[in-house]
């Protein structure tokens, strides 16, 4: 059986991998293995190889962001580059708020 501190941690990052990773876009674009890695090396959670694909798959659908393939000058295979949209700015923005008002309402 889970531990309720368990179960709000799942709750507050792996089902809500967007945020994090329109946070990681904002600073620069990213391919979807380095935003794994990422995630993991700043936020201390690991999410899911398939749910970082499908998270980005969606946002990319519903305009958050962008992707482009960039092809390696190395020899090796092309990335694709996801890149925050205006939208997923502002989606991100909203998020933030949304959480820091949360916070401040369970602190009061």
């Amino acid at each position: 059986m889970t531990s309720p501190m368990d179960r709000l941690k799942e709750k507050l990052t792996k089902e809500v991998l967007w945020i994090y990773i329109l946070s990681l876009l904002k600073e620069r674009p990213m391919y979807a293995y380095e935003l794994k890695a990422k995630i993991k090396e700043r936020f201390n959670f690991e999410p899911a190889t398939v749910s970082s694909y499908v998270v980005l798959y969606k946002l990319e659908k519903d305009g958050y962001v962008t992707a482009h393939w960039q092809e390696s000058e190395t020899g090796k295979p092309s990335r694709k580059y996801y890149e925050l949209t205006d939208e997923g700015k502002k989606l991100l923005e909203e998020g933030i708020k949304f959480i820091e008002n949360m916070a401040k309402n369970l602190r009061e």
